[in-house]
């Protein structure tokens, strides 16, 4: 019982395995931009904020979907930017690290009443920054 999540290891990593990518691989298209459509930067909102996301030079494909010059979504929320190896890597699955892997391109998320942080950052079909990544700016948001 001790093993039981290799199986699950096993499947997380097939997609990366069986197309050979490693880390950070998956090349940026030049001028490729990830934004906010809404909310932007400054803004009072209510919870639940619905955000929009926008997406110029690429498109969007559903995390596993190996096509070129495509990426799908992660939102970060209160947490600064990836940073060093950490691009190198699966982008992490936590209540600061929203991934939208089937290709969505707009959520709604509840957030308490106070300042909040947002950030879009792409992911190739492994969940993985591109090289160089996608990133928005940072928008502060405030929820009243």
């Amino acid at each position: 019982m001790r093993f039981a999540f290799i199986p699950a290891l096993i499947l997380a990593l097939a997609p990366a395995l069986a197309s050979g990518a490693l880390a950070g691989e998956t090349p940026a298209p030049e001028g490729a931009e990830v934004y906010f459509i809404t909310p932007e930067d400054g803004a009072a909102v209510s919870s639940p904020v619905t955000v929009r996301f926008g997406l110029k030079g690429m498109g969007v494909a559903p995390a596993g979907i190996d096509k070129d010059h495509t990426g799908h979504h992660h939102l970060l929320v209160d947490t600064p930017m990836l940073e060093g190896e950490a691009l190198d890597y699966s982008i992490p699955a936590d209540e600061n690290h929203v991934h939208f892997g089937g290709g969505q391109t707009e959520t709604t998320i509840e957030l308490e009443p106070g300042t909040h942080t947002l950030q879009l950052l792409l992911g190739d079909m492994n969940h993985i920054p591109h090289d160089p990544p996608i990133a928005s700016e940072q928008i502060t948001i405030t929820v009243e």
